[in-house]
């Protein structure tokens, strides 16, 4: 009768503690989910402030004085921002997908057990993050002997290969097993289609990851667009943003340009930066739902199976 009670008790007190966990781990999770989304409503709320409200009172969660300014005033002249739209989106989807597609057979390769220059060849792509030739010699052989001034592929190429990238999707293919690779060889395969048919598929949660990771940091590149690019119609919209908010006289011309009318014009300067952030950071979003659960699979890479 005593074990029956004792075991009673203690699956009540474990049903007690699994709420108790429950509890907290939702509260945590609503505390860092707040900390996360309240910045985001500021930029929100203050793209769509009067300027003179953010002067006076500061950046607010919401809008006490509702104004359409600063979106009028970036959009006044829209050629400009679709140009610098049009680069980043071709950027971001050509080479997001050259990258991924070529980080991920490097990776096979390296991974491969019957490679034994594998682990010397991500020890090589491993010494490359410690050590570089430095910015001048690197800008030098871009410019003057890649001819990489002013050309779209200036702001692709380097980029393409990231070996932190490389190593994760190396370890995750590491765990693919080998008797697939091997089945398929028996039937006449290459290694370039079981990389395609068999390895790539079956890799989707790391490549999934590594796509969302590359696509952002092509997306929020501007150092490169800044070194190798001084012709407008390849600016593309990170630093065509940094452009604008960075000098209020850039913004003054943007707003003047092609006026013959001389006057004193006012610049929503502190809700335009919100602006611009909306427009910059709004397309990239709709990214995330499309490869959501790849990537919470992708997260999970390194977990112990039970």
């Amino acid at each position: 009768m005593s074990n029956v009670s004792n075991h009673v008790s203690n699956k009540i007190k474990s049903t007690t503690d699994i709420k108790i966990f429950k509890v907290v781990s939702y509260i945590v999770i609503i505390f860092f989910s707040l900390y996360c989304f309240l910045p985001f409503l500021m930029v929100v709320s203050s793209s769509f402030t009067d300027e003179q409200q953010i002067i006076n009172h500061g950046y607010s969660f919401l809008p006490l004085k509702p104004s359409l300014s600063a979106y009028t005033t970036a959009f006044k002249y829209p050629m400009e921002i679709l140009s610098a739209y049009g680069v980043t989106i071709f950027v971001t989807a050509v080479g997001t997908s050259l990258a991924v597609f070529l980080m991920s057979m490097t990776a096979y390769v390296v991974s491969l057990r019957s490679n034994r220059w594998g682990n010397a060849y991500s020890f090589f792509m491993y010494i490359t993050t410690l050590f570089s030739g430095g910015l001048v010699p690197w800008y030098i052989l871009m410019v003057k002997y890649l001819h990489m001034q002013d050309k779209i592929y200036a702001l692709i190429i380097p980029n393409l290969f990231g070996v932190f990238y490389i190593l994760i999707l190396k370890g995750f293919m590491r765990g693919i097993p080998d008797s697939l690779a091997e089945s398929a060889k028996i039937d006449g395969a290459n290694d370039f289609t079981i990389f395609l048919k068999i390895i790539f598929p079956m890799a989707k949660p790391a490549v999934a990851t590594i796509t969302l990771m590359v696509a952002l940091g092509y997306w929020n590149d501007w150092y490169l667009c800044m070194l190798f690019i001084q012709d407008t119609h390849l600016q593309n919209l990170q630093h065509f943003l940094y452009t604008l908010i960075s000098s209020q006289e850039a913004i003054k011309n943007l707003v003047l340009a092609n006026s013959n009318v001389n006057i004193s014009v006012s610049i929503p300067a502190e809700s335009m930066k919100m602006a611009m952030t909306v427009i910059a950071t709004g397309p990239i979003l709709l990214l995330y739902p499309l490869i959501q659960k790849y990537f919470v699979k992708g997260l999970t890479l390194g977990a112990v199976k039970g």
